[in-house]
């Protein structure tokens, strides 16, 4: 079973950056399907904010967090990365990957197959 581990959360004031990482337990790789990050805020339903092909080649992101967000991967650490930057209150969530062993490159969180535990996300001054 695929396991998924996502780190870098924590509290921030607006406008400040913060860099989510999602890596997998010694053993496995995140190289053959697409690599999302959701979002999940008390009360409301998860979020796709953003995707990356399994070669790295293409990205998707909500329109929401486009121009402020950049999502990565670096094969050589089996990690996926999440850069936010001029982070806003609505970021405020829980944060997850996943991953999408077809690839569809699509923001559905009913797509993914495989989940993190999440890590939070609270932008607050």
């Amino acid at each position: 079973q695929l396991q998924l581990v996502e780190s870098g959360g924590g509290l921030v004031q607006p406008g400040e950056s913060l860099r989510l990482s999602c890596s997998v337990a010694s053993g496995f790789t995140l190289d053959f399907g697409g690599v999302g990050w959701f979002r999940q805020a008390p009360g409301k339903e998860r979020e796709g904010v953003s995707c990356i092909s399994s070669n790295g080649d293409s990205t998707n992101y909500a329109n929401s967090v486009k121009g402020r967000f950049t999502i990565s991967r670096d094969k050589s650490k089996n990690t996926v990365y999440l850069q936010m930057n001029n982070l806003k209150p609505e970021d405020t969530a829980v944060y997850y990957c996943a991953v999408d062993i077809r690839g569809t490159m699509w923001l559905d969180h009913r797509l993914y197959d495989y989940w993190g535990q999440g890590t939070q996300v609270t932008v607050s001054s």
